[in-house]
């Protein structure tokens, strides 16, 4: 049977599995340390890539900064590897998603439960800070969960350093609804100031389950953001709201401060105080061997088991996505909530699955690209203002078994949620799922409902 052997790919002493995560210019690979049997996350950059786009700094900053903080609630960054073509970042593997699924899957949270996540985040911003980095892009979708539900913060990519006799950061960057005002204007900015500001609109949007400025229009969201002009709904307690009033307060010089924060009664309660980080020597010796001689070092990388067929899947990372043992997340596609990531089973042939996928996605006017068992589909946003695209990746995980793994890549993830529910409606004939699978998720709505 293609691809009963599976395809293995090594990086230096990591087994390279499935991808579980896609941006604009990295991949995120599952990887399992074969000397330890630990599992990770392994981002994937090309070098061309990074060099067509004049990236390289940019990339050698967030590298760094992530090499230097090192807290129990930031992604850890283990070491960087280059090779021929690829760089390659090995991450602390996060199995509890982003925040923000939480909060799209719940909606708001109780104000216990947002106390000790934003607890948790300043913990390590105020971490940041003391070794002279800002995040600058602090939202929900950068900050993830671990299996303890623990929060971790991560992506970098915006960050800096602060520099000795420069007072003021210039560069306007973040997400539009989590920017500070004074970021948006031509005067500089203090990048602790800035951050503290987006800290305080992700514990609104914790506490809210949306946003405290949102418009149609950038011109009109920042008028509001300048403004600060926001109102907190009616179950706000007034401890928290007299606390938000006080991080979103539009004067960075009056704005409430990290240690001011640390202070308030109302982020005190039930707080417990953790680690500041670990006090260790940083070497960043394997990041200037990689982007000193990026043409030059390399390790080995090897595919074994060339064959044709789909990646084959081994049982570590099943029960990884799957949450623990409890597989049926894998065979509900009916489920209420869809995760950015998304998966179903089937039982017909890969090569079946791909053609009916393809067929399926030129009929809703989306334009189709593959290679292999690999797909991806773009099309336009429904307010035709940006780009969406998903890509799905066939595996094989037993003898005429296989998963489809479904993620979104650029767009609005809400949309995506209702394209999912949407096509899997179209992919009736290949989606399979077990009647004792069907039953209990019909039980476990039905009791939670």
């Amino acid at each position: 049977m293609a691809g009963a052997a599976g395809r293995k790919k090594r990086v230096g002493r990591y087994e390279v599995g499935r991808t579980i995560g896609q941006g604009t210019f990295a991949k995120v690979k599952f990887a399992v340390d074969a000397d330890t049997g630990a599992a990770v996350a392994m981002k994937v950059l090309d070098k061309e890539t990074i060099l067509t786009h004049r990236m390289l700094h940019q990339i050698k900053r967030e590298i760094s900064i992530m090499k230097i903080v090192r807290h129990p609630n930031i992604v850890r960054l283990n070491e960087v590897l280059a090779g021929k073509t690829k760089i390659y970042i090995i991450l602390e593997l996060v199995t509890g998603g982003e925040l923000f699924d939480k909060i799209a899957r719940h909606g708001k949270l109780c104000e216990n439960e947002a106390r000790k996540y934003f607890q948790q985040l300043i913990d390590a911003i105020d971490y940041c800070h003391s070794k002279g980095v800002y995040h600058r892009d602090l939202k929900p979708e950068n900050l993830l969960l671990d299996a303890r539900g623990n929060l971790k913060v991560s992506d970098f990519g915006l960050s800096t350093l602060s520099q000795n006799g420069v007072g003021l950061l210039h560069t306007t960057c973040g997400t539009p609804n989590y920017v500070a005002p004074e970021v948006l204007g031509s005067n500089g900015y203090d990048g602790s100031a800035a951050d503290v500001w987006s800290c305080g609109v992700i514990l609104y949007v914790l506490m809210a389950g949306y946003l405290p400025f949102e418009e149609n229009d950038l011109s009109s969201l920042y008028g509001k953001i300048t403004a600060a002009q926001y109102s907190c709904p009616y179950w706000f307690s007034p401890a928290v709201n007299s606390l938000i009033q006080r991080i979103l307060d539009p004067n960075p010089r009056t704005r409430i401060t990290i240690e001011e924060i640390r202070a308030d009664p109302w982020f005190k309660k039930n707080y417990v105080a953790i680690r500041r980080g670990e006090h260790e020597i940083v070497s960043l010796d394997d990041v200037q061997a990689v982007f000193d001689n990026i043409e030059d070092k390399y390790v080995s990388e090897e595919l074994t088991h060339k064959d044709g067929g789909p990646l084959m899947m081994n049982a570590f990372e099943m029960i990884t996505l799957s949450q623990g043992l409890d597989l049926s997340s894998l065979f509900d596609r009916q489920q209420e909530f869809v995760k950015r990531q998304t998966r179903f089973v089937s039982r017909k042939p890969a090569k079946t699955i791909v053609a009916t996928i393809k067929v399926v996605a030129e009929s809703m006017g989306l334009k189709v690209h593959s290679q292999n068992y690999k797909l991806r589909l773009e099309g336009t946003s429904s307010n035709r203002m940006s780009q969406f695209a998903v890509v799905l990746e066939v595996f094989e995980v037993a003898p005429s078994l296989f998963m489809v793994d479904v993620r979104k890549v650029a767009g609005d993830t809400l949309e995506y949620h209702r394209f999912y529910k949407n096509l899997c409606s179209k992919l009736d004939t290949v989606i399979w799922r077990p009647v004792e699978v069907s039953a209990k998720s019909t039980l476990l709505r039905t009791t939670t409902c």
